[in-house]
């Protein structure tokens, strides 16, 4: 699957209607002068390629839409009645929101006509984004970008519309300054001839990356899913350019990116009921739109796997990345979806080390990865998804791809290995690991090369899990310990394990009942074997 450009389309504003009801005289506030009025006026009844056919009419354009936002956001625009409103309004409705909150409008107004310029310019002509907003000998960016920080950083909830679209905004205008943006973009002039483009300052355009960047990341530390969507058109921007990826990389992006993942993968599955075998309903496409923009925003980061070490290590910690990747695969609520997630983990299970190894001792590569995969169980979505139809080759190559690898890395695996990684990962599935036969083998391995019981201390951590297979299988393992195991009854005592599991006995889940209270009458009855 080769890399493309996500989409980074901003909706209409629910107040649209209302722009072409603006009267800017009454406004004051905005400070606006008349030959800055008569410029949006003619902006209005003229096409946008004419308004932006040369560079210094489309810059003056550019700096008065932002002294729109930045006059309007010290007025106090941003909190007003406008910034309430979430769905399409009526004409009517526009007019009323106009009259009550005239600032809100002008926000809105000004955020969707630079939108309109960005896009354009995008588009490829003799005008370019970095002609419009890069300026000077030095071509630095100018100073007015700040009023879209402004309204990103507003106090309160802020509104939607306007924090998605100066955000979009600002990655667009910024994302060209880098360099391999200028390797590779080009302009040319009415007459279809290459104009060779300025060199632009990518030095002016590292701190606003990097605020922009932190504001992305402070959306996908929340809970939220709304708040979350407010930053994901600006970071899908941001995925087209190896440094925006890799300072979003930096700010610890990878992990939360991947939490999100994760939670929205869980109740994908919730609501499926099955999520092994059936793809979503149609009534949660919204949602599943989100996943497919975040398992796309991950999947790009991927391509920074081979060239850097700290960004392999983001993707390794906790085994996070994988399991949320593989949650997607299992679930499968759309073919998009299961496309994306696919590409990311063949990505990952076959990067290298080889050009940034990192530390000494400190060797991530593909084996990694694939370990992850196989304690996440995806060996089992694997050989469910080689039996269904798939029309995208894509799909079909990655599935074959990562079998190959799974099938070879597991066949190299000792069945301890297996359950290791598995425990360490989080992701318990039943399976040939989680039986007596295994534990009679294996009760001492729990020991720890150190011998502080580590792995025994993760199994008696993940009692608490919210995932019920999960609950019980740890219940059946701390109690197969402790059959097997000397001295395993004041070990587990020792460790915590038999309050946690007693508060089990109750669960509302039957079968955490029945593998609770066999694990306590394991680590109380010294001969289990005989009552059971």
């Amino acid at each position: 699957m080769s890399a493309v450009r996500g989409a980074t389309a901003l909706p209409s504003s629910p107040v649209a209607l209302a722009f072409a009801h603006i009267q800017w005289d009454p406004l004051g506030s905005l400070r606006l002068t008349a030959q800055e009025t008569a410029l949006l006026r003619m902006a209005e009844t003229n096409p946008i390629e004419y308004t932006l056919a040369d560079s210094r009419d489309a810059s003056m354009y550019a700096r008065v839409l932002l002294k729109l936002l930045a006059e309007a956001s010290a007025a106090g625009s941003g909190n007003g009645e406008v910034s309430r409103i979430t769905e399409k309004c009526t004409q009517e409705q526009s007019l009323d929101a106009l009259d009550a909150d005239p600032l809100g409008v002008v926000t809105h107004y000004a955020i969707t006509k630079l939108y309109d310029i960005i896009s354009t310019l995008g588009v490829g002509s003799g005008v370019t984004i970095n002609t419009v907003f890069y300026v000077g000998k030095e071509v630095v960016l100018f100073d007015q970008w700040k009023a879209l920080l402004r309204i990103l950083n507003k106090g309160g909830k802020g509104d939607a519309y306007a924090q998605t679209g100066a955000a979009v905004c600002l990655a667009q205008i910024l994302i060209t300054a880098c360099p391999s943006k200028q390797r590779t973009s080009t302009a040319v002039d009415k007459d279809g001839k290459v104009i060779k483009a300025r060199p632009t300052s990518y030095a002016s355009a590292v701190e606003p990356l990097e605020a922009l960047t932190a504001w992305i990341v402070s959306q996908l530390k929340s809970s939220s899913g709304s708040t979350v969507g407010l930053s994901i058109p600006a970071l899908t921007a941001l995925m087209s350019s190896p440094e925006s990826r890799l300072l979003f990389a930096a700010s610890g992006g990878i992990k939360y990116l991947s939490r999100q993942l994760r939670t929205g993968g869980k109740k994908q599955a919730s609501k499926s009921g099955t999520p092994d075998k059936k793809p979503m309903g149609k009534g949660t496409s919204a949602s599943v739109q989100q996943l497919y923009e975040l398992a796309f925003c991950l999947w790009t980061m991927t391509y920074e796997l081979n060239g850097s070490h700290s960004v392999r290590a983001d993707f390794a910690k906790d085994g996070l990345a994988v399991a949320a990747l593989t949650d997607l695969v299992s679930v499968a609520p759309r073919e998009k979806v299961i496309r994306v997630a696919l590409a990311a983990l063949h990505n990952l299970a076959v990067c290298t080390s080889e050009v940034n190894p990192g530390p000494a001792g400190t060797k991530i590569d593909g084996t990694v990865f694939l370990s992850d995969m196989i304690a996440c169980g995806l060996m089992k979505s694997i050989d469910y998804l080689k039996d269904r139809q798939f029309t995208d080759p894509d799909i079909i190559e990655d599935v074959n791809a990562l079998y190959k690898l799974l099938v070879h890395n597991y066949k190299e695996m000792t069945r301890w290995e297996v359950y290791k990684n598995e425990v360490e990962s989080g992701h318990l599935q039943w399976g040939s690991v989680h039986t007596e036969a295994f534990f009679k083998e294996n009760a001492r391995m729990l020991e720890g090369s150190d011998g502080d019981f580590k792995l025994l201390k993760v199994l008696i951590a993940l009692l608490p899990s919210n995932d019920d297979d999960v609950a019980a299988i740890a219940c059946y393992d701390i109690g197969e310990f402790v059959r097997h195991y000397s001295n395993g009854r004041a070990i587990a005592k020792r460790l915590g394990a038999k309050e946690l599991v007693m508060n089990l006995i109750e669960h509302e889940n039957v079968e955490i009942q029945r593998h609770a209270l066999q694990c306590v009458s394991k680590i109380m009855v010294q001969n289990w074997e005989y009552v059971k």
